[in-house]
């Protein structure tokens, strides 16, 4: 059948006769939501993320399939579900002939709520007829989202759970790192890549975690999102502490005569974040920053984070993946993965 065919046919679909009631998504805008919502298309990463630590049942599918090393850190029969592909940000993979093809009832985004957004979301909900809700993927309005989506998809009682540890972790750890005098909050550059020339300018998704806490971004003085920049601007900028997200620029840069003028390297400042099964910072900016918080506060300020992170991690991965870890895996988990 021809694309026109199949979206003309999606739209054909007495949906309105399916609906049950109209709910306010994350942008403000109203979504009718059929009777019974089991079957569930992430349109990006963080989506797939924020459905599967709610109702991990209704999830379709992940925009990329999980890794070998991933799919021990989430529940068997759901980690290794089918690669679907995603329909917004960096890479967007999935046709809407293939998004029909799994009948989804409920399409859900999380990220931006930007007029880009909306329309797309619009777009997308008027040529399939399958109802598409933005949710609001910022770090702090996480708790809000959890409440939002467990209404769209009716669990509310676990999202009240998951919005409270949220809404306690948001809380806690930001005050302990407000309270440092700003004069006294390390200049943190996060490095992205085998170069670690990439990195996030202010306000960008990116770099939430260090901007939330507080910490002073190097690369702030400029708004915007995802950025290359130059190692003669790396060295001007001399950070205190490098964040890094990449296993092979963490373990080369000391050795890297590039970087070994740069303040953090010389002092043994560069910080491999966790990423197994999702990134802790970043990659994707989802849920999963939310244990990321406790880790980056010990990073930077161990005298205010006496908490053991090993306690910490295992309790994150049991309400949100809903997984036990071993004391091994939780040893590679913060190595930074093997």
């Amino acid at each position: 059948m021809r694309r026109r065919e199949v979206l003309s046919a999606a739209i054909a679909l007495p949906f309105a006769a399916r609906a049950q009631a109209a709910l306010s998504d994350g942008a403000g805008r109203r979504v009718s939501i059929p009777a019974k919502v089991e079957r569930v298309f992430p349109a990006g990463p963080p989506a797939a993320i924020l459905l599967y630590t709610l109702a991990p049942d209704l999830l379709l599918g992940w925009p990329r399939a999980n890794k070998a090393e991933e799919l021990e850190f989430l529940l068997p029969g759901i980690g290794n579900r089918p690669e679907v592909g995603r329909v917004t940000g960096r890479g967007n993979t999935a046709n809407l002939e293939s998004v029909l093809a799994l009948k989804p009832d409920l399409i859900v985004d999380s990220g931006s709520t930007r007029p880009t957004y909306v329309e797309l979301a619009d777009r997308v909900q008027q040529q399939t007829g399958i109802p598409y809700a933005l949710l609001d993927g910022r770090l702090e309005t996480t708790p809000g989202s959890y409440l939002t989506l467990g209404q769209l998809v009716q669990r509310r009682e676990r999202a009240r759970e998951l919005a409270r540890y949220a809404e306690e972790t948001l809380s806690t750890v930001r005050a302990r790192c407000m309270a440092v005098p700003a004069a006294q909050r390390p200049r943190v550059y996060y490095a992205r890549g085998p170069a670690g020339l990439e990195t996030g300018l202010s306000g960008s998704i990116n770099v939430e975690t260090i901007e939330f806490l507080g910490l002073r971004n190097v690369a702030a003085e400029t708004p915007g999102g995802l950025a290359n920049v130059s190692m003669e601007q790396v060295l001007r900028w001399d950070p205190e502490v490098i964040v890094t997200i990449d296993q092979d620029f963490a373990a080369g840069v000391r050795d890297n005569p590039l970087w070994r003028g740069v303040r953090a390297v010389k002092e043994g400042r560069v910080h491999l974040s966790p990423k197994l099964p999702f990134g802790w910072i970043d990659f994707p900016p989802g849920v999963n920053r939310l244990v990321g918080l406790w880790w980056l506060g010990k990073v930077v300020y161990p005298e205010r984070f006496p908490e053991d992170l090993r306690v910490l991690a295992r309790d994150f991965y049991q309400r949100f993946y809903q997984v036990q870890l071993t004391d091994a895996q939780v040893t590679r988990v913060l190595a930074g993965r093997s």
